[in-house]
């Protein structure tokens, strides 16, 4: 318990450091516009590629821990295309606003999740959340980039279209040049390693500030409908799928209790670069993101527990 509490507080700060900054020193938006373009085109791709380059895939259950978190997060992203009819009715739910439930309800903060697993594991415990990260980060970026494009526009967005954004997504680019790192075992130098990921570890703490920026705390204190479901979406519904699913795999111990882990944290906060960058609602993507936060402290502990 508290383990998590610890790894979540430094996020929580983060945001209300940068909700601070916004009102008290940077008040401009040039600036945070700025901040927003050098995460999403530089940093957090950096940290993608250095990340997945250097994964210790040998002695971790590849098929059993990936195949888990690719099915959770995929059965979670069509549930909520299943839900978007009736919350478009029901809410008047619009396409900005869904994209943000969908990103909410699917993405993962991988800060969090690495930090948690670190401390309860050590290296035996980042290796098998690297495999995690392998399966779910281009998918979810593939995802994740698709939706937007799709919903968050005024007009109808085409399948070309949306091929285009995709393949233009540094994200999805980032997550494609680790892997073939990895796999093809290319020889980098270890300078450009450490370069990769000191640009990749400043992407985390800058991300959260852009996103503490954003937040409207008079939505936080009334938090909607919308808010409230991608909370439980992400922080229960995901969890239990990939535990049950863990299970089948055969996976106990260890690896199920990092996949507990990585499926229980709050939703990533390069979520809300990706969101303003495409058009998405970044406000209530920025509530859901605190939200998630703060009731993680709760559910987290909770699940890894189970898994245990």
């Amino acid at each position: 318990m508290l383990t998590v509490v610890a790894s979540l507080i430094p996020v929580f700060l983060l945001i209300a450091l940068g909700y601070a900054l916004r009102r008290i020193l940077l008040k401009q938006d040039a600036y945070w516009i700025g901040l927003e373009q050098l995460v999403y085109y530089v940093l957090f791709p950096a940290l993608l590629i250095e990340t997945l380059g250097r994964a210790d895939l040998s002695s971790v259950p590849v098929a059993g821990v990936g195949g888990t978190m690719l099915l959770s997060v995929l059965i979670v992203g069509a549930l909520c295309l299943a839900l978007r009819p009736l919350l478009a009715r029901w809410l008047a739910l619009s396409g900005p606003s869904f994209t943000s439930l969908f990103q909410g309800s699917v993405r993962w903060q991988t800060f969090v999740a690495l930090s948690v697993v670190g401390n309860m594991l050590g290296d035996a415990g980042l290796a098998v959340a690297s495999v995690a990260m392998v399966a779910m980060i281009p998918v979810l970026n593939v995802m994740s980039v698709s939706v937007l494009a799709h919903f968050a526009s005024p007009h109808k967005t085409s399948w070309r279209a949306t091929a285009l954004a995709i393949a233009r997504n540094p994200f999805i680019w980032g997550c494609l040049i680790g892997i073939a790192i990895n796999i093809l075992r290319l020889p980098i130098p270890k300078p450009l390693y450490d370069f990769a990921g000191s640009l990749g570890r400043s992407s985390l703490a800058i991300g959260l500030l852009v996103v503490g920026a954003g937040l409207q705390l008079d939505g936080l204190k009334r938090p909607n409908a919308v808010a409230a479901l991608t909370v439980a979406l992400k922080l229960v519904v995901m969890p239990v799928i990939a535990i049950t699913l863990g299970r089948g795999f055969g996976l106990s111990g260890a690896n199920l209790v990092v996949v507990a882990c990585c499926a229980s944290v709050p939703s990533a906060s390069n979520a809300y670069v990706l969101a303003r960058q495409m058009g998405g609602d970044a406000p209530l993507l920025a509530q859901i993101l605190v939200l998630q936060t703060v009731v993680a402290v709760f559910t987290m502990p909770l699940f890894i527990a189970l898994a245990g």
